[in-house]
């Protein structure tokens, strides 16, 4: 990587820049209940801390610089591209932007986006009319809100990673996981055994390969 000119302390871009995902995330999610606005404020925080590594003041880059700076000499301080981390690690002197993580990053925000906004009326229809929300991504995922939500956060991850989202992410993670348990339970109760049949065929996060006929109903 080549050194270039200082690019932080740019704190417009990051309010800019967490206004534009956070407010394009809301207006799929919709969060109504104080469980949605719980992980849709976890995800906000996210996005924040991100943006605020990305634009405002390079915490990670500074503290690899003093613990691995003879090692990854790549990784400047001063430089954003530096920022990216993964090519420095791996010894590639390629645009960043062209990394298999960065191409990567494309694919998983633009899948979790996708996800989540495919859902949202599925499952708004669903509550409107109190049934099952099995349809659509239901279809394929018991949570696919919450697998769209862990898509977008591993992208931007592999994207640009930092200490304090690597510290971040498994937690969400392990939220969404405690969040979805807790809605299962409620569904369960609610709806009994059709819900547990619609459990018994369809994952909860990560979709099978192959459906068996009867399973997309």
């Amino acid at each position: 990587m080549n050194a270039e000119a200082p690019a932080y302390g740019l704190w417009l871009l990051v309010a800019i820049n967490s206004a534009v995902f956070i407010l394009f995330a809301f207006s799929f999610f919709k969060p109504r209940t104080r469980r949605d606005w719980r992980s849709f404020s976890a995800f906000s925080a996210f996005i924040v801390a991100l943006f605020v590594e990305m634009y405002g003041f390079p915490l990670t880059l500074y503290l690899l610089a003093g613990y691995a700076g003879n090692r990854f000499p790549a990784l400047d301080p001063l430089s954003h591209d530096a920022g990216h981390i993964w090519p420095a690690v791996f010894g590639w002197t390629m645009d960043p932007h062209l990394s298999p993580f960065h191409l990567l990053s494309f694919v998983l925000i633009a899948g979790g986006f996708i996800l989540i906004a495919a859902a949202w009326p599925v499952l708004y229809e669903a509550q409107r009319k109190e049934r099952l929300a099995t349809s659509g991504p239901y279809a394929r995922l018991r949570h696919p809100q919450y697998a769209g939500f862990a898509l977008v956060m591993i992208g931007f991850f592999l994207q640009w990673p930092t200490l304090v989202t690597a510290l971040m992410l498994p937690v969400l993670l392990i939220m969404y996981g405690r969040l979805a348990r807790r809605e299962e339970r409620e569904a369960e109760a609610q709806f009994g055994d059709a819900y547990r049949r619609y459990a018994a065929r369809v994952p909860a996060f990560i979709p099978r390969l192959h459906v068996a006929a009867g399973d997309a109903g």
